[in-house]
């Protein structure tokens, strides 16, 4: 038999997903009739609203079941510059700048196709979304890792982001609110950051999935409306799948300069063409109302972000700060690295998760895929039950280490 043909050499460079990995884990042991509390997802537990899911439905009936336009149908290229404008003080998009994919990953994706050279520079603060790295690296650009501390709710400072720029970078990267830790910048936050960008000539590329999933009273501030002086350096991410709990519907966009968009709208006509006809018409009903079911599942998140936090907080040997927005708790294990659990000495967050699935049956994700070794993500996109059932195992299961 002859030998295999090899894949692309660029492949080697890119790690699998951590979070996939987790889910997929915990997806066998349930399949093996195993009770596993899954915490490592990060996706809405609610069902889709259902004027969104009747929008699909009367689309589908109308018709919608061909190709659209690469970029996506005029309803929802101005509804999206109709949101945007409601959502960010003072900044204004035209449908010309605005480019609808399948879900902000594959934006992102596109993005970093269009946008990086080999040999770039593309900054990217940990802790970090596990795709960002790597599709920077698919593409034969260098992640350059900026660290934050937990002292600093884990934010990129003027100092760090300045230290870190060289005469090669292209693009930051920057998520607010963050997955995995559900910190985000205020609005003079962000100000500051743009005075070091503003004497630079690089991207801005903001993550804003998680924009309307804040809690306490949190400003949420894009670093468009605090920053007109770079927009035309500015591009926003944005999409319906966390807001509106519709990740399997997969919407994602783009907002920025009208050249990029172009060039995202080639390169997405030479790969997946339009977004579901009908999921884009689902769009159009999320983003234009009603909001009171929106508002109903932040509500929600917010009371099992009190839940979580001060659960974790009450377990000897694991601290965790209140996030202000996004659906995860960022939990510091620091102190349970060393300790003999198991079986064995868990030397690590990576073993601080297995023990956990294993003896807590519990799902969680290690920090250190995040670039934050010591840290878990816990995901409380799941029920008031779930949470204090989950809650009650850990705490059992760190009980029992030595």
């Amino acid at each position: 038999m002859s030998q295999s043909i090899p894949v692309a050499q660029r492949l080697s460079a890119v790690k699998p997903s951590a979070t996939v990995a987790v889910a997929q884990r915990a997806r066998e042991l349930k399949q093996q009739g195993i009770d596993v509390l899954s915490f490592s997802v990060g996706e809405p537990d609610f069902d889709t609203p259902k004027h969104i899911c009747e929008a699909a439905k009367q689309a589908i009936d109308k018709g919608a079941s061909r190709y659209t336009a690469v970029r996506g149908v005029p309803e929802l290229l101005e509804a999206i510059c109709e949101a945007s404008a409601k959502r960010r003080e003072g900044v204004s998009y035209d449908p010309s700048q605005v480019v609808v994919s399948v879900g902000a990953k594959h934006t992102l994706f596109n993005l970093a196709l269009a946008l990086y050279d080999e040999g770039d520079d593309i900054l990217i603060p940990a802790p970090y979304w596990v795709s960002y790295p790597e599709q920077v690296r698919l593409f034969g650009a260098n992640p350059v890792i900026v660290e934050t501390s937990e002292a600093d709710g884990f934010r990129m400072t003027p100092d760090a982001l300045r230290e870190a720029i060289t005469s090669k970078t292209k693009a930051l990267i920057l998520c607010s609110p963050s997955n995995p830790t559900g910190a985000a910048y205020t609005g003079d936050q962000l100000a500051a950051l743009a005075d070091v960008a503003v004497e630079h000539d690089f991207w801005v590329i903001v993550d804003e999935i998680y924009g309307q999933l804040v809690y306490g009273g949190f400003d949420q501030k894009s670093i468009a409306e605090v920053a007109p002086e770079l927009q035309d350096r500015i591009i926003i991410v944005d999409g319906v799948s966390k807001t509106f709990a519709m990740t399997g519907w997969r919407i994602g966009w783009m907002l920025g300069p009208a050249y990029v968009a172009a060039a995202c709208d080639k390169i997405q006509g030479q790969s997946t063409t339009n977004p579901t006809a009908a999921a884009q018409y689902a769009a159009v009903a999320a983003l234009r109302g009603p909001w009171e079911p929106i508002e109903e599942m932040r509500k929600a998140f917010e009371t099992r972000r009190a839940l979580i936090v001060d659960g974790l907080n009450a377990i000897e040997g694991i601290s965790c700060r209140v996030p202000e927005g996004a659906f995860y708790a960022f939990a510091n294990v620091q102190a349970l690295v060393g300790k003999q659990g198991g079986g064995k000495k868990l030397e690590s967050d990576l073993d601080i998760a297995g023990y956990l699935l294993e003896e807590a049956r519990c799902a969680v994700v290690p920090g250190e895929a995040f670039g934050a070794p010591g840290f878990v993500r816990i995901s409380y996109a799941t029920s008031n039950d779930t949470i204090r059932e989950g809650l009650n195992r850990i705490g059992e299961a760190v009980a029992k280490l030595r």
